[in-house]
């Protein structure tokens, strides 16, 4: 007898229907899968036939083809598990299936339980783009698939549960409400002493959404200063939350979490490959850069990093999404985040600083500069020179510095400056401008368009540069909250142009 149910499949951060045709017959008892199934859908069957046994459903020695269609798409994970068990019920005759308009999806332990899968969110949003009724889905998956409205969802705990609903019993309960998780955050802006200039970069890089890089010698407080730039970006919007609940739930990382309440930041050790950096491997998941999606990626020790892996970042950077292109799958993931990065001037970190005598060679300081290229450089807003704070005043008792609340109350106002400026178009901060809103809403008086013509001849900068200077500016004079852009603002703007100890 053959039964037929829906479930999906995931693909990147999005979710693709899959039918599931299960047909239970006489003959030689076994396990027949097909329809290009991977590893964890291919050893569901021994974790099936023991939550049966362990649910009270005596199926016996019989032969069991389930096909997953359509049969070109590669489907992944355990999330087949409990449509294939129900379908297998449904064709036996042992639990009829009252319910064909529903989505089903769920991990089966050995004891029958319905453990949580990844995605929960996209394939909820699959079910209602299908037409489907509802969802039945593990109930720690429930709060996140509710996200998505016009769907019903029923969150089930174990197989025999979802059997009896399915035949016509009880719907589970409803879930709760998913509210934003906002974790306490345990660093702060207040905590910096000193610094002035590298706390004013960081408040224009947030408040425009631009690529900060902070440069100095060890120990100067480059790694203090990234690690709080996250605390001063303003509060994720709902679509925001939603964009960043997706990406960290099909990468398994939502730890619980129904929504994504704060803005991620990521700082992955100098180690990290290209795929962990931009994403792919075997079942193509998300790399740091679209985990850092909405948020902050912070690269610490910039130039020890692999050359490969800082490359394939240009791209992304550019666009805000990357494409894994595989034999047999295509995949486009989220990557708009602010790329914050940490460099020593040479491999002791001392040059230039006048701190300790550096021992380092010209050659060997070249050459260590010469790890990142210069079209990446390109690509940074601002860079900043973060000088040793004196001992003295470290431990001299001074002032509560400005705390981060205070700072982002600043950012919010200029990005909501932004936002109504580019209310009509996709791009709602100003590093992202195009040519055309950089033409309209930077507009030059004569004087700074000498200045920065003038400018960009000394020190040979790029026209990427030059427009960059101009987005920067664009930022400067929406936290003072100006419309215009003045000299003053496009003056500070080239300051934190790239320094000649990296060009």
């Amino acid at each position: 007898m053959l039964c037929t149910l829906k479930s999906a499949t995931l693909s990147g951060v999005t979710a693709l229907e899959v039918e599931v045709e299960v047909d239970v017959s006489g003959g030689l008892p076994g396990f027949h899968l097909v329809g290009l199934p991977m590893g964890a859908v291919r050893e569901g069957g021994v974790r099936i036939r023991s939550a049966l046994a362990a649910s009270g459903f005596a199926v016996g020695a019989v032969r069991v083809t389930v096909n997953l269609a359509p049969a070109d798409v590669r489907k992944e994970g355990a999330a087949f598990d409990l449509p294939i068990a129900l379908g297998i019920l449904g064709a036996r005759g042992l639990a009829p299936l009252a319910r064909g308009d529903l989505l089903i999806a769920g991990e089966l332990s050995l004891d029958g339980r319905v453990k949580p899968v990844r995605g929960a969110l996209s394939l909820s949003e699959a079910a209602r783009a299908a037409g489907r009724a509802g969802i039945v889905l593990p109930r720690a998956n429930a709060a996140e698939a509710s996200l998505v409205s016009g769907l019903a969802i029923h969150g089930v705990e174990t197989l025999a549960e979802a059997a009896a609903f399915l035949a016509g019993g009880e719907p589970p309960p409803s879930p709760p409400r998913a509210e934003p998780a906002r974790l306490p955050t345990p660093v702060d802006f207040s905590e910096v002493c000193g610094q002035e200039p590298a706390r004013r970069a960081a408040e224009i890089a947030a408040a425009g959404g631009h690529n900060l890089m902070l440069y100095g010698p060890p120990g100067a407080g480059k790694t203090m200063l990234a690690r709080r730039l996250a605390t001063i970006l303003p509060q994720l919007s709902r679509a925001e939350a939603l964009e960043t609940t997706r990406v960290h739930s099909a990468a398994g990382l939502l730890g619980g979490r129904a929504l994504v309440g704060e803005r991620p930041f990521r700082a992955p050790h100098h180690t990290c490959s290209s795929v962990g950096l931009v994403g792919g491997g075997a079942q193509l998941r998300p790399g740091e850069i679209s985990l850092a999606h909405n948020g902050v990626l912070f690269l610490d020790e910039l130039p020890e990093f692999q050359r490969a892996a800082l490359e394939a970042m240009r791209q992304p950077l550019e666009d805000g999404e990357v494409t894994i292109v595989r034999s047999r799958q295509v995949v486009t993931f989220p990557a708009a985040f602010m790329l914050v990065a940490a460099m020593n001037p040479c491999p002791c970190g001392y040059r230039g600083s006048g701190v300790r005598v550096c021992t380092c060679g010209e050659r060997e300081a070249r050459r260590y500069l010469a790890r990142v290229s210069g079209p990446l450089l390109d690509r940074f807003d601002l860079f900043v020179a973060v000088a040793p704070v004196p001992a003295r005043t470290l431990l001299e008792p001074a002032p509560e510095a400005e705390p981060s609340t205070t700072i982002r109350e600043r950012v919010t106002a200029a990005r909501e400056r932004q936002q109504a400026r580019f209310a009509r178009s996709a791009n709602h901060c100003n590093a992202k401008m195009s040519a055309r809103q950089l033409r309209r809403h930077v507009p030059l008086a004569e004087s700074g368009r000498a200045l920065l013509a003038d400018y960009a001849e000394l020190r040979g900068l790029s026209g990427r540069a030059i427009h960059r200077a101009c987005k920067v500016a664009r930022t400067i004079a929406d936290l003072e909250g100006s419309e215009l852009v003045s000299d003053e603002h496009l003056a500070l703007a080239l300051s934190f142009q790239q320094p000649r100890f990296v060009m």
